[in-house]
């Protein structure tokens, strides 16, 4: 058979990282071992919170030049006690995203089979979404400053940038995602009540793109109202596009409705492919737990899938996520889930499942 070859550049940086990104890299070679369709070459860099601590630097100089040779980047979590977050979240992570323009966050939400989301009634494919997330932009542009430092009367301001070019490009992304999924529904989620610039900017452009996709529905949330919607009505919602500030809170609420965010996985997509994409699970490094071999890696497995998908490997995505369902089926699971396992005793399990399916 036919193989190609994939060069995966792994970041595992900081917490609970190492421990699922190497859960990841275990079940992502056990896959490619046993289909035999492609391969994957893994080049580690140990860029984290101890290397600033011992640099000064998270990513050191050339480092983007290197990682711009891969075909795509495999994070952990960035964060620790001992750095401030503004410090390690601009240091690492974002200092790849925006370069790379990697504007369109993907945050698929679903309740698996053999998994209960905290919400009395919702079942099985009741809560099936993706969330997307503008990336570059909006609250997170690093505009602002503060001065008077100290003094009772400080000021620190945080201007939120949206352009129309910004804006534009995420929201014809999420509503070719919408067209590709079978409800073909999108919301539009703003504060333009409240924020009448900005959100009404996006309003305005969401209505523009709409005029180009006639089979997709479209409905319009202001992002409070948002929230009670999804976890009152979650079978009303599929495809959501929201700015940064606002995706990234939706989401991390999307996945404790459907379970745990120990299983939400993230893309950082370029959509142009001029630039490696990045792909990490949503939990962060969770230093509580971090070294005690008790991590969720379903998360890094389903970061692992859409990482296969965007490479082209849609077959091989579905496959990956059929081992790691079925093994949260057969009540293999974390704590966070209400299980007894540990990180290699669920890791083990998928191996030998997809083994068993696919070997």
């Amino acid at each position: 058979m036919s193989s190609k070859s994939y060069s995966i550049a792994s970041i595992p940086a900081d917490g609970i990282g190492p421990e699922v990104v190497e859960a990841g890299i275990t079940a992502l070679n056990a896959l490619a071992d046993t289909l035999k369709t492609f391969k994957l070459e893994f080049t580690n860099y140990d860029w984290s919170s101890e290397t600033y601590k011992k640099t000064g630097k998270y990513i050191p100089d050339g480092g983007l030049d290197s990682l711009k040779q891969h075909d795509a980047i495999l994070f952990g979590a960035v964060g620790a006690p001992d750095v401030p977050d503004h410090i390690s979240l601009w240091g690492l992570r974002l200092a790849i995203c925006q370069p790379f323009q990697q504007y369109a966050n993907v945050r698929p939400t679903k309740v698996f089979r053999g998994t209960q989301s905290p919400l009395r009634n919702c079942k099985t494919g009741d809560l099936d979404w993706v969330i997307i997330r503008e990336n570059s932009e909006g609250e997170y542009a690093g505009q602002g400053g503060r001065s008077h430092t100290g003094k009772p009367w400080e000021v620190a301001t945080e201007t939120a940038i949206f352009s129309r070019v910004g804006v534009e490009r995420i929201m014809r992304f999420a509503f070719e995602v919408a067209q590709k999924r079978p409800r073909k529904l999108l919301t539009v989620v703003t504060k333009s009540n409240a924020q009448r610039n900005g959100m009404v900017l996006w309003d305005e452009v969401a209505k523009a793109v709409a005029k180009d996709f006639p089979d997709v529905t479209v409905d319009k949330m202001l992002v409070d109202a948002m929230t009670t919607r999804m976890v009152l009505k979650p079978e009303t919602i599929d495809t959501i596009v929201a700015t940064n500030l606002h995706a990234d809170i939706l989401s991390d609420l999307a996945a404790a409705l459907a379970g745990s965010i120990g299983i939400a996985p993230t893309s950082n997509l370029d959509p142009t492919r001029q630039n490696p994409s990045m792909f990490e699970p949503i939990h962060g490094s969770a230093f509580d737990i971090t070294g005690k071999g008790i991590a969720n890696p379903v998360a890094t497995f389903w970061t692992a899938a859409e990482m296969l998908e965007w490479l082209g490997e849609a077959d091989a995505s579905k496959k990956l996520l059929t081992a790691v369902e079925n093994v949260c089926e057969a009540g293999v699971l974390t704590a966070d889930l209400g299980g007894k396992a540990n990180t290699k005793e669920v890791t083990n399990a998928v191996v030998a499942e997809i083994k068993k399916l696919y070997g």
